[in-house]
């Protein structure tokens, strides 16, 4: 089949435009702040990672600005070769010493750390067991690695403790989200950490939505636990609470310089951009200058918690200011989100393979820079918006 006539007989989203309810690509004509501006319209922003408002700090935009006056808008090339710039090494240097490893390694995505590490480090003869909810890079990064493998049932310690067994002795590599994007609940790193140990495999946590959120001054799931010593590798993003775009792993220094030497996907990728590098080094001094921030976080997310419990609805097993609201159909989900934004309040509609079939929700997503009145104003129109589409308020769905 050609590639056009595969493309042609995709129909699906061409389907959904024509009711009217396509759900993707919505251009935004502002910054991401907790009001957005679309078709000329302000809508409130539940949609965001943007965790503790910091993409539109002027600290952060200042930052930028000056690093492009320096070092200009790119590095034309790979980290591995003219890529690399001085605050790249001062970046990592001060990543290092705020997730508590001995050395770290930027990439230009999120996404690519979780390819070009698992990928790099998990061999023929070695395993990678991975959460069934694990984000979509870590099972693209496994899909490249040359090893076996092995899915548990989500947060299941039992599932996990019998994938284990099942690998034999040979090398295992357990990778998972700290805090899981969709469902917004946190791994039980303990329970991980201990099967580890007992089956002498490695542990590599994605904090892509811990970072400035969970532990001492939003040091990550790992930190939460205090469990730095027992975590090998730890992986986090620059999209989220960072205010910015890329990614970074942290580890000890020896296995760094191994993937330093061996990531395809950072040998063969451009390197960060210096306006991005510098509005994480702002971003970090903002976190580390300003604690009050995660507590308004989480004092927003308990808000939340507490305004859709009163009006009977289940946020499943959120832990975070990642929450899930299940309506179960896709069509539904659809049309639940466009009778939102259309009154005022932006969120993401989130189906199969996000999530399993017939178990589709709207994803809302806390920011420390909310308001209550925010909050209640958006607890006030998902009620009336839920009513009007006929939807069930406790879906129970696994």
């Amino acid at each position: 089949m050609r590639v056009r006539d595969k493309a042609k007989r995709f129909t699906t989203a061409d389907e959904i435009r024509k009711m009217g309810l396509y759900p993707y690509f919505r251009p935004i004509d502002s910054d991401q702040d907790t009001e957005v501006v679309i078709e000329g319209k302000k809508v409130l922003m539940m949609g965001s990672n943007n965790y503790l408002g910091l993409t539109n700090h002027p600290e952060v935009k200042q930052a930028s600005i000056e690093a492009v006056q320096l070092y200009g808008t790119g590095c034309a090339g790979s980290r591995f070769l003219n890529g690399t710039l001085r605050i790249h090494l001062q970046l990592e240097e001060e990543l290092a010493e705020f997730i508590g490893k001995e050395s770290v390694l930027l990439f230009s995505t999120g996404f690519q750390v979780n390819q070009g590490v698992i990928s790099a480090l998990v061999s023929r003869s070695e395993a990678v067991v991975i959460d069934r909810s694990d984000h979509a890079s870590i099972i693209d990064g496994c899909r490249l690695a040359f090893g076996k493998t092995v899915k548990y049932d989500h947060n299941d310690l039992d599932a996990l403790k019998k994938s284990l067994s099942g690998l034999n002795g040979v090398n295992g590599l357990i990778v998972v989200d700290g805090v899981f994007s969709m469902e917004g609940d946190i791994a039980d790193l303990p329970g991980i950490v201990k099967l580890a140990e007992e089956f002498s495999c490695d542990v590599m946590v994605d904090d892509a939505h811990s970072i400035g959120v969970l532990g001492p001054n939003g040091r990550g799931t790992a930190a939460h636990f205090d469990l730095n010593d027992k975590v090998e590798l730890i992986m986090g993003t620059f999209s989220k609470s960072l205010g910015s775009i890329g990614g970074f792993v942290a580890a000890d220094e020896v296995v760094i310089d191994y993937l330093r030497h061996h990531s395809r996907a950072l040998i063969f990728s451009a390197s960060p951009p210096p306006a991005s590098v510098a509005a994480v080094r702002a971003s970090l001094r903002i976190i580390r200058r300003e604690p009050e921030r995660i507590e308004r976080l989480w004092d927003n997310t308990r808000h939340l918690w507490k305004g859709l419990k009163s009006i009977n609805v289940d946020i499943g097993k959120s832990q975070t200011p990642i929450v899930p609201v299940t309506i179960g159909d896709d069509l539904n989900t659809f049309r639940v989100c466009q009778r939102l934004q259309e009154e005022g309040v932006f969120v993401n509609p989130v189906v199969a393979p996000a999530v399993p079939p017939g178990c589709s929700l709207i994803r809302l997503s806390i920011m420390s820079t909310h308001t209550f009145e925010q909050i209640d104003r958006v607890i006030e129109i998902l009620d009336k918006v839920l009513d009007e589409c006929g939807i069930e308020r406790e879906i129970e769905c696994e």
